[in-house]
């Protein structure tokens, strides 16, 4: 039996960074490639191998996958929705570029199983926003949500076309303490933790009342595993996923804070991430993600606000 062999591109980043720590612990360290267009962390790149890779560059991509025979691919290389918003034509080359071409590695290669992160940028100002259903109307409107929403009908369309065994799940807001916003319209929710530790204040740049549907990164990464590990006949949607964690907005999120910090201060001034945030839902329906897979999340919104205070405040001591 061939062993999998696993790559991440976009290792560096918010969800690759705990995804790789995770696939290695279970396929062993020699099997999961890391890779990112500049060094990652040295928890990544001295745990096991790893890559520096433009994932724009196919003909790179082609020789990383025939170097290491990979059989998985991860693809979590993209540009963020507000940053995206700032360089619409990279925003869109690199969000779509990179799918087909990991794609096509499906289609004509050894790549036997493709992850893609689609995510709640897919929907729009037309989509019913309480526990927003697998199937609605999606009219996104920012370069972020339409990239997502084309990549989604690109990956059913490779599994109906070409048996590519592609899967997906439209991320909420994704919280964590291990690495940096990367230019999300949800950054908030971990700037706050940040500037709680340090100042004791934070500015949000959503309105008190902004409720939107978040996860904390350990249910994300284990999400994201559990869709990958499940039986292919389980998998009965290849556009992608909706996965929900907890809603809550700013002024929720203070309050859990201040469990913990009693004098912890939040103001508000709202900028244009406040118009990509009126866009999204408040909630989502994954009902289908339970009943195919058997996804349930794990955190609520105070053992999310427990871990990271926990987490980060070493950093602030």
């Amino acid at each position: 039996m061939i062993k999998d062999r696993i790559l991440v591109i976009g290792a560096s980043g918010q969800i690759g960074t705990e995804l790789v720590i995770n696939l290695r612990s279970m396929y062993g360290h020699a099997n999961v490639i890391a890779s990112d267009v500049k060094n990652a962390t040295d928890e990544i790149m001295n745990s096991g191998p790893y890559e520096v890779l433009d994932v724009m560059d196919n003909s790179r991509l082609q020789g990383v996958v025939k170097k290491y025979n990979i059989t998985q691919i991860y693809l979590l290389a993209a540009l963020l929705s507000a940053t995206a918003e700032k360089n619409i034509e990279l925003g869109w080359a690199l969000n779509m570029r990179s799918l087909s071409h990991v794609l096509d590695l499906a289609r004509f290669g050894s790549v036997k199983k493709v992850y893609w992160p689609s995510s709640i940028a897919v929907f729009g100002r037309t989509t019913p926003r309480l526990n927003t259903s697998q199937h609605t109307i999606m009219e996104p409107n920012t370069v972020y949500g339409i990239s997502k929403q084309a990549g989604e009908r690109w990956c059913e369309y490779y599994h109906r076309k070409f048996g590519v065994d592609v899967r997906s799940l439209r991320y909420p807001g994704l919280v964590s303490w291990k690495t940096k916003p990367g230019g999300g319209t949800t950054d908030y929710a971990i700037h706050v933790f940040h500037k709680a530790l340090e100042d004791g204040e934070y500015e949000s740049f959503l309105s008190e009342d902004t409720t939107l549907p978040m996860m904390y990164m350990p249910d994300a990464v284990r999400a994201t595993i559990e869709l990958m590990e499940a039986p292919s006949e389980n998998v009965k949607i290849r556009s992608s996923y909706n996965v929900s964690g907890i809603s809550f907005n700013p002024k929720e999120i203070a309050q859990s804070i201040k469990k913990y910090i009693p004098e912890f201060k939040i103001t508000y001034k709202t900028d244009e991430r406040q118009e990509i945030a009126n866009t999204w839902p408040k909630s989502i329906d994954d009902s289908e993600a339970q009943e195919n897979w058997g996804w349930r999340h794990q955190y609520d919104l105070d053992a999310l606000t427990k871990d990271m205070l926990l987490n980060l405040k070493n950093q602030y001591n």
